[in-house]
């Protein structure tokens, strides 16, 4: 990460969403690791919650904080996988703009030097929506962490050069 300490940082307002038939928040632990580092990083926590892998549910919630004033970013943890019940980049495709391909292709290679070939598995994902940055992650502890540390971190720092996703968001609303 190329820091550049002439330049101030601007914490931004996160919703963080865990998809999963099977967690509750005890055993929410992907969503504490995102939790923690988006705390960490100077962040805010604006919402969390946990919906089933039901794509209604899942569109529900993204246009609900979508439509929410004080969120700048969701940040998505689960369903991105291959079976049937893994819906989350379906959900996304249903309330997205824009799409950030480089999101998953970045990904997929930063996971590839963790876990190799399985990445092809992953349909990590990003959009932007009505204004909103959504960035769908794997629900694996380890994806969390790769996702976060290896791209989200520094795009969502301000100081972050040569560019970063915070210095777009004044006009992701242009027409």
């Amino acid at each position: 990460m190329a820091v550049d300490p002439e330049r101030v940082f601007k914490p931004i307002n996160i919703a963080l969403l865990t998809v999963s038939d099977t967690r509750g928040p005890d055993e929410d632990t992907s969503g504490d690791i995102l939790a923690e580092r988006i705390k960490q990083a100077g962040h805010n926590l604006a919402a969390r919650a946990i919906e089933r892998d039901d794509a209604s549910r899942i569109v529900n919630r993204f246009n609900n904080w979508i439509d929410d004033p004080s969120v700048d970013c969701i940040i998505s943890t689960g369903g991105t996988g291959l079976t049937g019940r893994d819906v989350t980049p379906e959900a996304l495709e249903r309330v997205k703009d824009k799409d950030i391909p480089g999101f998953g292709e970045i990904f997929r290679l930063i996971s590839f030097e963790t876990i190799g070939t399985s990445t092809v598995q992953s349909r990590a994902c990003a959009a932007v929506a009505r204004g909103t940055y959504i960035f769908a992650l794997p629900g694996s502890n380890g994806a969390v962490k790769d996702g976060w540390d290896g791209i989200l971190a520094e795009q969502l720092d301000s100081r972050n050069r040569p560019c970063n996703f915070v210095e777009l968001m004044p006009r992701l609303k242009e027409v």
